[in-house]
């Protein structure tokens, strides 16, 4: 349980500099992996498998805490990542409209 909660902050680490750096998509990727280390965790949602068996150890009070510190850092730094990658791809389709446009009206006249 302790090693998955060190994964899952090793990479939103890793997420987080990769933002830093602007690879946005690179830092979703590392996020989701982050959350996706905590899903089994997470003692608020059901478990898929709990009738094959006995769970696992609970959280104590301090684990709780990191695990949803970190899951509310990764989808706030998620949904901030997804809207920088959509507004870089919202300027990029606007300049290339503008350049075609710009042909278009040149080519008129030439």
């Amino acid at each position: 349980m302790e090693k998955r909660l060190q994964e899952a902050q090793v990479y939103k680490e890793e997420g987080n500099q990769r933002y830093r750096e602007g690879k946005y998509r690179d830092a979703v990727s590392r996020y989701h992996r982050a959350l996706l280390q905590l899903r089994g965790l997470d003692p608020s949602l059901p478990s898929p498998l709990s009738s094959l068996g006995p769970q696992g150890p609970a959280l104590t009070p301090e684990q709780e805490n990191i695990l949803h510190t970190i899951q509310t850092d990764c989808y706030n730094n998620l949904a901030d990542a997804n809207v920088r990658r959509y507004l870089r791809l919202t300027q990029s389709e606007l300049s290339s409209y503008h350049r075609k446009e710009k042909q278009l009206y040149l080519g008129m006249f030439g």
